[in-house]
């Protein structure tokens, strides 16, 4: 299944604002930024992946494998009215894909984005 454009962050403003303005955790493998916004209508996300990450196929699979994560938990974000930046660390391409999911959960559950649910 396929990440909806309209929840795709594509303004460099967003991605600015997301940075200054919002909260983030790093982890091993992957820091996660967020932002409230009440204005949106629902989640919008970004991935940053630079050449530090490695070759053109590593960037894109660590972006298949954030998309998947995205699709996988999005469900248990307790405000979906937000935007979340996922952005992979060098060396995350050689890590699975349960490490990155253990290691980005982590991560949103140290920002408090997880409902009790």
């Amino acid at each position: 299944m396929r990440l909806p454009r309209k929840q795709s962050m594509s303004n460099r403003a967003d991605f600015l604002r997301v940075r200054t303005d919002g909260q983030a955790k790093a982890g091993r493998l992957v820091v996660v930024s967020t932002l409230a916004d009440p204005a949106l209508p629902h989640l919008k996300v970004g991935f940053i992946t630079t050449r530090k990450m490695g070759k053109a196929h590593d960037r894109n699979l660590l972006r298949r494998r954030l998309r998947a994560l995205v699709q996988r938990h999005a469900h248990l974000l307790a405000d979906p009215k937000r935007y979340l930046i996922a952005i992979p660390r060098p060396g995350s391409a050689g890590a699975s894909f349960a490490e990155l999911e253990a290691d980005w959960l982590k991560q949103v559950k140290r920002l408090g984005l997880l409902s009790s649910k």
